[in-house]
C-alpha cells in the first residue's frame, strides 16, 4: 500500500490536537498549503494553518505534522485561504460542455475562486441527466459541475410552446421524466415560471413534478412567476413558491432574489419578513443573489406579454408585426414597469452597448416600435435592465438564508465578477457580512442547500476544494460597458487536489467532476 495513502487517517486526527509521530521514513504529500490565513467554513474564527493534500482530499489542517514534506509548498502568507466558492446558479452549460477545451475550463469562475457550479437552472436542465453527466465525466471541466432536471425542459418536451394544461397521460410522462433525472442525479426541480412557455403551466402542475423530486432528496429551486408586478406580482409568486415547496414536501430555494421594477423597489424588507414568517413556520427556505443592479434576460421576456409568445418565437414575430392596440398597451405596461426605455441596454447583436431609448432615436421611432423592430429581426436578444434599487440588494444581502450567485449570461458584468464584487462590496466596503459569513454564504451553506457532499469546508477527508486570494485586492473589474474583464486577487485555486489558477494564472488543467446527487437508501428508480 503506499504510505503516502495508508497515514491520511493518522494525520487527519491531528486537527484540533498535538500531531502524532510520523513513521521514521516522514511521509510526503502533493501538496501543502503553508502561513496562509485559514477561513474553514465553520464558525471558527480564521487562523494561520497550514493545509496538507494528497490525491483530491485534505490530509490536515493546522499545524504541519513533523516530517511531513510535500512534491509542492505554496507559500500563502498573506493571502486568505477559503473553501472552493459554490455558485447554485449559472447558466454555463453551453461552455462546461463545449469542444473548446478553453471553454470547458469557464475561467469566469475559476478566477473567482469558483471551485463547483450547478447549471439546468431557470427549467432549463437537461431531460438526460446521465448523458449529460457521461459527457462531462468524458470532457473535463475547470469546475465542478451539478445540474438540476429542468421543469421548462420538461414540459416543453411532452407539452410544447402552447398555453393549455397537460393532459392525463402527459401529466405521467413528465413526472416519469422528473423521476428519471432525480435517479440520475439531479440536485432537485428548477422552474423558471416567470418564463413561457413555462408561465402557463398552473401551480398544481408544478407541484406534482416538486413532489417526485421531494420524495427523492432534492429541492424547489424556482425563478418566481414574478420578482415584480409584471403578472401576480411578488408578494404572490413567492407564496405560490411556497405553496409548492409545501406540497412538494421539499426544501424551496429562490434564486436571484430581488425586488425588480418601478412598484416594488423599496419593498426587500416585506419580502424578508414574509420568508422569515414562513422559515420560522417550519419550512425550509433559502436563496440567492447577486450583487448588481441590473438583472438580465431576453428582451422578449421582459416586455412581450405571455399570450403574444403562445406558440413559440415565430407567432410572437408575426403578431409583432401586426402591432395590435393591445399588444402596444400590454408592452408599454412592462416597459414601464421595467423604468422605461433608458433602463434597457442591449448586450448582443448590432446594437450591443446601446440603450433602447437611443436606439429609438437614431431610427425615428417610438421606443415600443424600436423593441419590435429589434425582436423580429433577433427574437432571442438579451438586455440588461435597470431595475433595481441598492437598498434593496443590501437587505437581501444581510440575510444569513441568502448565498451568493452569479446567474452568469454573456454580456453581462454578472458572468465575470459577482463573487468578487460581493467580496468588495459587502466585505470590505460596507461590512454588510464578516469575512467569515461570507464564506459560509458561498460555498459551506450553498453545499448543504444543493446536497453536495464533502465540499464547502476546510476539514480532513474533505475534498481539496480550495480557494486563496488576497483579501486587500479580490474585486470585479467587469463593468456594463466591459463586462468581460476577469476579476483579480484570486492567486491560486484547486480544483480535487490540482491547481486550476497558479499566481493568478490559468494552468489549463481540467480538474472539476460531474456532481451527480448520490442516491439514497429506499428510493424507487426505474431500471
Amino acid at each position: 500500500m503506499n504510505r503516502r495513502i495508508a497515514l491520511i487517517p493518522a494525520i487527519a486526527l491531528s486537527l484540533g490536537g498535538a500531531a502524532p509521530q510520523p513513521s521514521p521514513d516522514g511521509m510526503r504529500l502533493d501538496l501543502i498549503i503553508a502561513n496562509g490565513r485559514v477561513i474553514a467554513g465553520d464558525d471558527a474564527r480564521p487562523r494561520i494553518a497550514d493545509i496538507g493534500i494528497a490525491g483530491d482530499r485534505i490530509v490536515f489542517v493546522g499545524t504541519r505534522p513533523r516530517g511531513v514534506t510535500a512534491a509542492r509548498i505554496i507559500d500563502a502568507r498573506g493571502l486568505d485561504v477559503t473553501p472552493g466558492l459554490i455558485d447554485p446558479h449559472t447558466h454555463s452549460g453551453p461552455d462546461a460542455l463545449a469542444a473548446d477545451p478553453d471553454r470547458r475550463a469557464l475561467p469566469n469562475h475559476l478566477l473567482q475562486g469558483v471551485t463547483s457550479i450547478a447549471i439546468g437552472n431557470d427549467g432549463g436542465g437537461s431531460t438526460d441527466l446521465a448523458g449529460l453527466f457521461a459527457r462531462l465525466a468524458a470532457n473535463p471541466t475547470g469546475p465542478n459541475v451539478a445540474s438540476f432536471a429542468g421543469f421548462g425542459e420538461i414540459r416543453l418536451n411532452v407539452v410544447g410552446e402552447r398555453d393549455r394544461p397537460p393532459a392525463g397521460v402527459e401529466v405521467r410522462r413528465m413526472q416519469a421524466l422528473t423521476l428519471r433525472a432525480m435517479c440520475d442525479g439531479a440536485l432537485g426541480l428548477s422552474t423558471g415560471l416567470y418564463y413561457a412557455p413555462q408561465s402557463y403551466a398552473k401551480t398544481n402542475e408544478v407541484a406534482l413534478l416538486a413532489r417526485i423530486a421531494g420524495r427523492h432528496g432534492g429541492i424547489y429551486e424556482t425563478h418566481l412567476r414574478d420578482e415584480g408586478s409584471s403578472s401576480i406580482g411578488l408578494m404572490a409568486a413567492i407564496d405560490e413558491a411556497i405553496s409548492i415547496a409545501r406540497i412538494g414536501g421539499l426544501p424551496l430555494h429562490i434564486a436571484h432574489i430581488k425586488a425588480l421594477g418601478a412598484d416594488v423597489q423599496g419593498t426587500a424588507p416585506k419580502v424578508i419578513a414574509h420568508i422569515d414568517a414562513a422559515r420560522k413556520g417550519g419550512l425550509r427556505i433559502t436563496a440567492d443573489q447577486y450583487p448588481w443592479e441590473a438583472s438580465s434576460t431576453a428582451l422578449a421576456a421582459a416586455i412581450v406579454p405571455r399570450w403574444a409568445q403562445d406558440g413559440g418565437a415565430g407567432a410572437m414575430v408575426e403578431r409583432l408585426k401586426a402591432m395590435t392596440p393591445r399588444l402596444r398597451a400590454d408592452m408599454a405596461e412592462q416597459l414601464r414597469i421595467r423604468g422605461g426605455p433608458n433602463a434597457i441596454l442591449m448586450v448582443g447583436g448590432a446594437q450591443k452597448g446601446q440603450r433602447l431609448d437611443a436606439i429609438a432615436r437614431a431610427w425615428k421611432l417610438d421606443p415600443l416600435d424600436a423593441a419590435a423592430r429589434l425582436l423580429i429581426a433577433e427574437p432571442a436578444a438579451f438586455i440588461a435592465s435597470f431595475n433595481m434599487a441598492q437598498s434593496d440588494i443590501d437587505a437581501f444581502a444581510r440575510q444569513p438564508w441568502v448565498v451568493g450567485s452569479s446567474d452568469a449570461t454573456g454580456g453581462h458584468p454578472r458572468r465575470m465578477g459577482s463573487f468578487a464584487r460581493r467580496w468588495r462590496l459587502f466585505v470590505r466596503e460596507k461590512k454588510l457580512m464578516s469575512d467569515v459569513a461570507f464564506v459560509q454564504r458561498s460555498s459551506t451553506l450553498t453545499a448543504r442547500i444543493l446536497g453536495i457532499r464533502d465540499r464547502g469546508v476546510l476539514a480532513p477527508g474533505k475534498f481539496a476544494d480550495i480557494a486563496i486570494f488576497d483579501p486587500a485586492t479580490y474585486a470585479e473589474r467587469a463593468t456594463y460597458d466591459a463586462p468581460d474583464l476577469p476579476s483579480v486577487g484570486v492567486a491560486y485555486v484547486i480544483v480535487n487536489g490540482r491547481v486550476a489558477v497558479d499566481r493568478g494564472r490559468l494552468t489549463g488543467t481540467l480538474a472539476g467532476r460531474p456532481l451527480p446527487k448520490p442516491r439514497q437508501p429506499g428510493w424507487k428508480c426505474p431500471a
